[in-house]
């Protein structure tokens, strides 16, 4: 009689077949790790994980620069694919930044987070530091101050002196009076002032001999009487020449009116 033995060999390789499927099908139900989306990011906690099955669940939490809105921020894994988080975020406005002295801004798109605003100063004044602002995460970024206008210090002036006596720079708005020694002139304006763009108002005074001066003034005067004086001398010239035509014309009119003969 023939005995027919089981085929161990063949059943061992099908159990294995079996066990490799079912091992593939679960794997293949896993999702891949979490990544953020475009105002969302996974939680630390997240992050952390390296295996996440079918049916697990994870957290967002709002990315930088964004805050929660509403929702609770759960993702399930369902067959390889994690669901949309029902989390709603919003840009951070940082608000209206704080004017300092003197500061002024120009706000083109905004306060809120990514936007750029740009600082300006007033008349007189400078800016130090950055000229602009930009919203981040932790509030408005970029240090700036608006430092008052200076000039450089005012030269002094041959035979004269300036009224600054102190070692800072002449600031915008500030004066310098100007005199001179005795026996001199003050030629030019007697003040100076530190205009808005670091400059004077005008150069420096002159300080004169007045010796040369009271010459110089004689000169133009006597400059100015000349001409005066030929002007007055040629009137005269004519005014006589007039009188004497006249005083002949009157003559031979009355020599005709007796009957004598014209002279």
């Amino acid at each position: 009689m023939e005995v027919l033995l089981p085929d161990t060999r063949g059943q061992r390789k099908l159990k294995s077949l079996l066990f490799i499927s079912l091992f593939v099908g679960n794997i293949a139900a896993d999702c891949s790790k979490p990544l953020g989306l475009d105002n969302m990011v996974p939680t630390s906690e997240t992050l952390l994980k390296n295996d996440f099955p079918n049916g697990s669940e994870v957290t967002f939490e709002c990315g930088n620069g964004y805050n929660k809105d509403g929702g609770s921020g759960t993702s399930k894994c369902l067959n390889e694919i994690w669901t949309e988080p029902d989390l709603i975020c919003k840009k951070m406005d940082c608000g209206q930044p704080e004017a300092l002295a003197n500061m002024r801004f120009n706000i083109p798109a905004g306060t809120l987070f990514g936007s750029t605003i740009f600082v300006f100063c007033d008349g007189g004044y400078q800016i130090a530091g950055l000229n602009y602002k930009q919203c981040i995460s932790s509030g408005w970024f970029g240090n700036a101050l608006c430092e008052i206008v200076s000039c450089e210090k005012p030269s002094q002036v041959p035979n004269g002196r300036n009224s600054w006596k102190v070692e800072e720079n002449p600031k915008y708005k500030e004066v310098i009076h100007y005199s001179c020694d005795d026996g001199y002139t003050l030629s030019g304006p007697s003040s100076i002032t530190c205009s808005s763009n670091g400059q004077y108002s005008s150069q420096p005074p002159e300080c004169i001999d007045e010796d040369i001066e009271t010459l110089s003034t004689n000169k133009n005067n006597g400059a100015v009487a000349l001409p005066l004086t030929v002007a007055l001398v040629s009137v005269a010239a004519v005014a006589t020449v007039v009188a004497l035509f006249l005083y002949k014309f009157q003559l031979r009119r009355k020599g005709w009116a007796v009957g004598a003969a014209p002279v």
